[in-house]
């Protein structure tokens, strides 16, 4: 059986003011439901600006254009962008690219927490599939494929009554 680890870090410091202050901003801009959402985007993002400075020491091109490119297909950076770029990013554009913000900013819902339970009931699909996960991160080729889940029922309306008499 695979150990499941965990995907963020808890802050260092509990009981800090400011950082408190600044993720319930972040927690009502987001329809987020629990702090421990701003902590595995931020570590999601603290991962990428890590391979951002090593790759800026070691001067290596072909890896330089991989991220670049990974965080292209993600939709949080543009297509002419630099290493400067990756380490300017912040936790909102990791917020950004979630399916719950997506959903409210396509208009499939009316507020960011309707769009959450949405996509938790399984309303919405991604490319014609369902997905019950409101932290799932959409890629530039998938954004377009979002919409309201469809059920085909596999008995037709005219074949109901012939099978009941």
């Amino acid at each position: 059986m695979r150990k499941i680890k965990k995907t963020y870090s808890k802050p260092r410091k509990p009981w800090d003011r400011a950082r408190i202050e600044e993720e319930r901003k972040l927690m009502k801009n987001y329809g987020l439901r629990r702090k421990r959402e701003i902590w595995r985007a931020a570590s999601y993002l603290r991962n990428f600006r890590q391979r951002a400075r090593d790759l800026a020491a070691k001067r290596n091109e072909e890896e330089q254009k991989k991220l670049l490119e990974k965080l292209y297909r993600l939709g949080v950076l543009e297509k002419n962008s630099s290493l400067n770029d990756v380490l300017g990013l912040t936790v909102e554009n990791i917020l950004e690219r979630r399916l719950q913000t997506i959903v409210y900013k396509k208009g499939l819902a009316n507020t960011l927490r309707q769009a959450r339970q949405l996509i938790v009931h399984g309303h919405i699909q991604i490319d014609g599939k369902s997905t019950k996960f409101p932290s799932f991160l959409v890629t530039r080729d998938v954004e377009d494929k979002i919409g309201y889940y469809k059920i085909q029922p596999n008995v037709k309306v005219g074949e109901e009554d012939e099978q009941v008499s």
